[in-house]
């Protein structure tokens, strides 16, 4: 049976990733300060502090992947229509002949991968708010579609 404190820092563990929005790398110090701080005294917070940095973990992994994909496909999309010698001497850049028809496949492509990264910031933002009403009443939660980099 968790006490009520267990409950409290549970869930605390896991709103303290909102703190990404205003620090960087809130989402990883807080949680991990946590956790470290009471990992030895009670497996409940052991459990959520872990659950917490792999989750946080694995939206990174996903994230990276989806830049990865998007980054280089829109910067070749809009290089390839760049005229470099008209910049040198008119300091303007000018998409006149920019070709829709031949890079279409390309921009759907960076379009999906981006939708994607918005999806995964929404589930994430409801995912924490679950994952902490949940540890607010003791009960443990894994987050969906987690690697397990802590176990």
């Amino acid at each position: 049976m968790e006490t009520s404190n267990e409950k409290k820092i549970a869930a605390f563990t896991h709103l303290s990733t909102f703190s990404q929005y205003i620090i960087p790398f809130g989402n990883y110090i807080f949680p991990i300060i946590l956790w470290t701080s009471k990992k030895d005294e009670s497996e409940f917070v052991d459990h959520n502090g872990k659950q917490v940095l792999n989750f946080q973990l694995s939206i990174l992994v996903y994230s990276l992947v989806l830049a990865m994909i998007t980054i280089p496909i829109l910067l070749y999309t809009v290089l390839k229509n760049i005229s470099f010698s008209e910049l040198v001497y008119h300091e303007d850049i000018i998409f006149e002949n920019f070709d829709y028809g031949n890079s279409i496949g390309l921009l759907t492509i960076g379009a999906l991968a981006l939708f994607g990264f918005a999806c995964i910031k929404v589930a994430e933002f409801f995912l924490i708010i679950h994952a902490s009403v949940k540890a607010s009443n003791g009960e443990k939660y894994n987050y969906p579609l987690t690697i397990p980099f802590l176990k």
